[in-house]
């Protein structure tokens, strides 16, 4: 039902049956970031089974830190929150240091959880960017699916026109599922996206998710491009766009720090989707966005399948980073 979402080398989606069949998400998402784990938590394993807490554990534990994408800033955060935590509590065992990491990452993490909320106003204006391969354009199928399955009406505005075959995907889609989707064969990306708005307005949709073609950051030339389209949804919508969502693959590790960087002060971005946690990525990326360029993750990804996008929740996330921890405090985010 969704194979057009992916390429012709990608085995088909799973039937509704299978689908229906899955695990629930939270062990999805510990299948997904059990890479991610197992190489964060050998590293771990073997410092907390240590007799004592000592510099010489603090020392490996930071290597470990940044080995996980923590990045620099994020690390010397959470050690000096745990050297912190040992002197106030008088901690003395290893176990308890990483009790103490878990929440201090629940505490880092915690400003990111923003959820999305489509409201207030008709047509919800979402602008989408990233750079190619981030997944964009697969997200975006997917958050329509998200919208739709609140009872939200969606169109799609194709308006990376520079790729065919992000277009086809995109009107595959509003085929087979009932979705509008404004698009042109060639043209200006800002044209489809000021038509896709007048056509959601006259319809009353109740969300536009507007695609935009991708842009590296080092380009600044494209990067105006792509500032343009913001502006032309400005002026087809006064209060527009009401969210700018950036997609970042996972796997990419601090370069992701620059990508948000770069795109914010081109577009002014609101909210994050990262893509492919389930791949290859260290999951500590997301503690360097904390530190260096905190923006809301609205969503992450774990897999392919339609349901594989997910509102980010910190409590979720860190359990399925570094397993259960019986000495988290209770009143923990979940």
């Amino acid at each position: 039902m969704f194979g057009f979402l992916k390429t012709k080398d990608d085995p088909a989606a799973p039937s509704a049956a299978a689908t229906a069949a899955r695990a629930p998400w939270s062990e999805r998402l510990k299948a997904g970031l059990s890479r991610t784990r197992e190489t964060l938590n050998t590293p771990l394993t073997e410092l907390f089974s240590r007799a004592k807490i000592d510099d010489d554990l603090l020392d490996d534990l930071e290597t470990t830190l940044l080995t996980a994408d923590c990045g620099v800033d994020a690390t010397h955060w959470l050690l000096a929150e745990l050297k912190a935590t040992v002197k106030r509590d008088r901690l003395e065992t290893p176990a308890q240091l990483r009790s103490a990491l878990t929440q201090g990452l629940r505490t880092l993490l915690a400003p990111l959880e923003q959820p999305l909320q489509a409201e207030g106003h008709q047509p919800f204006v979402i602008m989408i960017a990233g750079v190619n391969g981030a997944g964009k354009t697969t997200s975006i199928g997917k958050l329509a699916k998200h919208f739709q399955s609140q009872g939200k009406s969606v169109l799609l505005a194709a308006g990376d026109t520079f790729r065919a075959a992000a277009r086809e995907q995109l009107t595959a889609w509003g085929e087979r599922n009932g979705v509008t989707v404004i698009a042109q064969e060639s043209g200006d990306p800002a044209a489809v996206v000021f038509d896709a708005i007048h056509a959601a307005r006259a319809r009353k949709i109740d969300v536009v998710l507007a695609d935009t073609a991708g842009r590296l950051p080092t380009q600044l030339h494209l990067m105006e491009e792509i500032a343009k389209v913001r502006r032309v949804i400005q002026k087809a919508h006064d209060t527009g766009p009401h969210e700018v969502l950036l997609v970042l693959d996972a796997n990419i590790g601090q370069n992701a720090v620059q990508q948000v960087k770069a795109f914010d002060k081109a577009i002014g971005v609101t909210g994050l989707v990262i893509t492919k946690l389930d791949g290859t990525a260290k999951g500590g990326v997301l503690a360097a966005i904390a530190r260096q360029c905190p923006k809301p993750v609205r969503f992450i990804g774990v897999g392919e399948g339609i349901d594989d996008l997910q509102a980010f929740r910190t409590g979720e996330f860190v359990e399925a980073l570094l397993g259960p921890s019986s000495g988290s405090s209770p009143g923990a985010s979940s």
